[in-house]
């Protein structure tokens, strides 16, 4: 079971929060830094993965956040071969739009993020589609919603899931962990899915996408 966004700290805590999520039913966890975290995180990185070897996979995931697309673009350009996974949080539809004709961007993270709307439509969903462009959905957006506020996230989850299964583009569940808290065990994490409106095949096939893009991203520094 692959989760491609938790959010990652120093060592220490980390390590608390993997050794949480192997106890859980995990397999893989990629931390979430951003580009200004990212080297830091690196100096510790291989100690890191050798201490979980036993008990879980680990990776890093760059998460950026901007709403202007050329940064993005210049950031992703930057460290592409740096990283197993490159996020984009969503919710700005100029950010959205750009992403996801990106074929060097991994994931579109949240593109409902403070939106009334899913920030997908039938044309940006054709574009995730033919650039292979995973859209994450997030179970901390769930875990940490009431009342309306929920409410309004579960019915962009529903609006995501119609696109998803007419235009067939990658869909990624994560948790977006920010502590030991946060972790659920990977039932009750399925189970949380399934009731939104998602299949037990889908859910599934989610973990798979995410395994498939860091599979994807092991050899992409040797593609044209």
């Amino acid at each position: 079971m692959f989760d491609l966004n938790v959010n990652g700290s120093s060592y220490e805590t980390n390590l608390e929060l993997a050794m949480q999520a192997s106890n859980y039913g995990w397999h893989h966890l990629s931390f979430s830094y951003s580009p200004d975290e990212f080297g830091d995180a690196l100096s510790f990185k291989k100690d890191l993965k050798d201490k979980l070897n036993d008990f879980i996979d680990i990776d890093y995931t760059l998460s950026i956040k901007s709403n202007n697309p050329s940064e993005i673009r210049k950031i992703v350009r930057k460290f592409r071969n740096k990283s197993s996974c490159i996020s984009v949080l969503g919710g700005n539809l100029k950010v959205n739009r750009n992403c996801l004709e990106n074929i060097q961007v991994d994931v579109l993270s949240k593109p409902y993020f403070k939106r009334y709307d899913s920030g997908l439509n039938h044309i940006l969903a054709r574009e995730a589609k033919n650039n292979n462009v995973a859209i994450e959905l997030v179970f901390n957006d769930i875990l940490k919603s009431y009342l309306a506020p929920r409410s309004k996230i579960l019915a962009n989850f529903r609006d995501i899931y119609k696109l998803h299964r007419k235009y067939e583009f990658p869909l990624i569940l994560s948790s977006g962990a920010q502590s030991i808290f946060d972790i659920r065990t990977v039932m009750d994490f399925k189970a949380v899915f399934m009731q939104t409106g998602l299949t037990d095949l889908e859910v599934e096939n989610s973990f798979k996408t995410a395994e498939n893009i860091l599979e994807f991203n092991k050899d992409r520094k040797n593609m044209i």
